[in-house]
């Protein structure tokens, strides 16, 4: 089933909604996690026996363009954080299928975008790649298995050879047959990375490499939901599907032929150095011990990304689901021929900036600006383009050592090229008040963006899906986040404007709805604690215009009841149920053959009762062990769905095992 590797990255959200917004910019921008701890900065030690004295590792990590240090969460009352899936995701009912979110989050990222992000929750991506500092090479090894031969590996190592001087890799798979017809996943992802610098602390070079393999069996979902309560198909693979034949596709770890599906392909390759001018300086540490430190005052640094993204639909057997295609997408004449899409993009990016440190000591306060040069080229079945960009950006960051204060402020702009006029401008100030009031913190972006390649331009051998209508979109955000350790609570309020909102309203064809509306949003999270007791409660309230194609549940909870506590010295024990749920409302469709979700005001998607599920974790020193009994509610109804006729899985029962190595 699984290769858990969000755990060894060891996200610095807080749980449940927390990081939701993570990814909305990039550091430094408009919405940074807006429940991230304080106490996630820093470092994280783990230690092992050996020859029965206690052997430490003190272990930390940083994103490129985040100015925080973070540590590894070692914590186990959350299994999300151990698979490529979000608590508030919505899935096709397999794992390593399409996914979207329950809670709308919306890309703030001007520019180029091809626009394939049903796979985003499994890439392994170059902007969150994290580059790690260690006094010992670790190694974290992790294996997943559930029903029907579901099955998850991730391996992750990294080591200092020496002081200055870091590499590791991060290889995950997924391979899930699944529980009904013509959906296996079959994934491969790998991550590379490096960081050195000079002994004299000047030169820095950041490398990662990132590769992407990502198959899915298409199914078009089942082709009618109360085959779910018949009792001649208790054997979900027996339903009739509506794309792949009749036949069920073999099942292979390593290699899966699969007759009608998706693919997503990527490799990427970033290259950063840095020079600094600024003074150095010895710090006396004991009688005998001295480290060599280094201030900067002014810094260098050139940027290089290329890569390659393809995305793929075949069907083969086309000829044995003819109405599926004549239904959504007026094809009539498909003669038991291939339908076949293939949209593969190729990119280059040159970026130079200087950096200004003010104050000396704290590189947490700089002034930064520079600009970009970007080349694209697309090719498709028939034709192909090419076009390139310039961009001119800066950033300004400030946190001051007290670290009670944080002032951010960005701005991007495409000043020529095929995305002339796109801009991004954000701004946030964060103030810790004590430990009793916690963080509080209020932000505020706006982003002009050309809408992605796909809502334009898509291509097969069947039809031509184009839109040469379009106008920019434009996003603005009002965001106010209170954070609170001490009373263990989470809030974000944000109020979205939109204009000329981008998506797709048939299985073919996009549109845009030109009427400015707006979105509320409220994300609440809080622990409750009483001994070893603890409720989690996660909830999340959404309100827009009900006359714009954008569609969300009106509210949306996880609740966590737990029994939590350290045992026999060394077991740390965390069991008890989930239960999560959202309101009824039109939930997006899927379009196989191109890789979209797409609006739709027909049918309202709701679930008269939670998805439940059981759970035992625990943890012995670096040996951590999960077993999970899901979908519960499969005995009492109607699997759950949240895309329409794609059900989620009945009862099954998933165990996960996770080995960290101190060398």
């Amino acid at each position: 089933m699984a290769l858990l590797c969000l755990g060894l990255c060891g996200t610095a959200a807080a749980q449940g909604i927390g990081g939701r917004l993570g990814n909305m910019t990039n550091g430094g921008g408009l919405a940074n996690n807006p429940f991230s701890h304080r106490g996630g900065e820093g470092k994280d030690s783990l230690s092992r026996p050996h020859k029965h004295v206690e052997e430490n590792i003190t272990i930390h990590y940083q994103y490129l363009d985040d100015v925080k240090t973070y540590s590894l969460d070692t914590s186990i009352n959350d299994f999300y954080r151990y698979i490529p899936l979000k608590d508030h995701d919505a899935y096709l009912g397999n794992l390593g299928t399409p996914t979207r979110s329950l809670i709308y989050e919306p890309s703030l990222q001007p520019g180029w975008d091809p626009g394939f992000h049903a796979f985003d929750d499994y890439r392994l991506t170059l902007d969150r790649t994290p580059f790690y500092e260690t006094t010992r090479p670790y190694t974290v090894l992790e294996y997943l298995i559930g029903a029907k031969q579901e099955q998850m590996i991730d391996v992750f190592h990294t080591q200092n050879p020496r002081d200055n001087f870091n590499f590791g890799f991060h290889y995950r798979k997924i391979n899930a047959p699944g529980y009904f017809r013509n959906q296996n996943t079959n994934d491969d992802s790998y991550n590379v990375f490096l960081h050195y610098n000079t002994r004299n602390k000047r030169y820095n070079l950041y490398a990662s490499f990132i590769s992407n393999k990502l198959n899915t069996g298409e199914n078009g979902g089942i082709r009618n939901d109360s085959l779910l309560t018949d009792p001649d198909f208790t054997d979900r693979r027996t339903i009739p599907t509506n794309l792949g034949g009749d036949d069920p596709s073999p099942v292979g770890f390593f290699s899966t032929p699969i007759a009608t599906k998706s693919a997503f392909k990527e490799t990427g390759f970033l290259f950063r150095q840095q020079y600094d001018w600024g003074k150095g300086d010895t710090l006396q540490i004991n009688d005998t011990t001295r480290k060599y430190i280094f201030n900067p005052v002014f810094r260098v640094e050139h940027t290089l990304r290329t890569g390659k993204i393809a995305a793929t639909y075949s069907d083969s057997i086309s000829g044995e689901t003819p109405d599926y295609y004549l239904f959504k997408y007026d094809l009539d004449n498909l003669d038991g021929g291939k339908v076949l899409a293939e949209h593969n993009w190729t990119y280059f990016s040159n970026d130079l900036s200087v950096m200004q440190f003010p104050v000396r000591g704290n590189l947490a306060h700089f002034l930064k600006a520079g600009a970009s040069y970007e080349t694209v080229r697309g090719q498709f079945l028939y034709n192909s383009l090419s076009f390139s960009n310039i961009l001119g950006h800066f950033e300004y960051h400030n946190t001051t050592k007290n670290r009670k204060w944080e002032l951010d402020a960005l701005g991007q702009l495409y000043l020529a090229g095929n995305n002339f006029g796109d801009y991004h401008i954000s701004g946030s100030l964060s103030r810790y008040l004590n430990d009793k009031l916690g963080d509080v913190k209020v932000a505020f972006g706006n982003v002009n963006q050309t809408p992605s390649f796909v809502y334009r331009f898509f291509q097969s051998n069947r039809f031509l899906s184009l839109n040469t209508d379009l106008k920019k979109s434009n996003t603005t955000l009002l965001q106010f986040i209170a954070d609170n350790q001490e009373l263990k609570y989470h809030l974000a309020v944000n109020y979205y404007l939109l204009t000329n909102y981008t998506y797709f309203k048939s299985f073919l064809e996009s549109g845009q709805y030109s009427t400015a509306f707006n979105l509320l949003q409220v994300l609440f999270s809080k622990q409750f604690t009483l001994g070893h007791f603890n409720w989690y409660v996660d909830l999340a309230y959404q309100q827009t215009d009900g006359a714009a194609p954008l569609h969300v549940p009106n509210f949306w909870t996880r609740n966590r009841f737990t029994f939590e506590g350290t045992f026999f010295k060394n077991l740390i024990l965390c069991t008890g149920v989930e239960l999560r749920y959202n309101t009824a409302y039109y939930a997006d469709d899927y379009s196989p053959v191109l890789q979209q979700f797409v609006s739709q005001r027909v049918e309202k998607i709701g679930n008269d009762y939670p998805d439940v599920g059981a759970f035992i974790h625990f943890r012995i020193k670096t040996f951590t062990a999960f077993v999970r009994a899901e979908n519960l509610n499969a005995f009492v109804g109607r699997n759950i769905i949240q895309i329409p006729h794609y059900p989620y899985p009945d009862f099954a029962f998933r165990v996960g095992l996770k080995w960290g190595y101190i060398n």
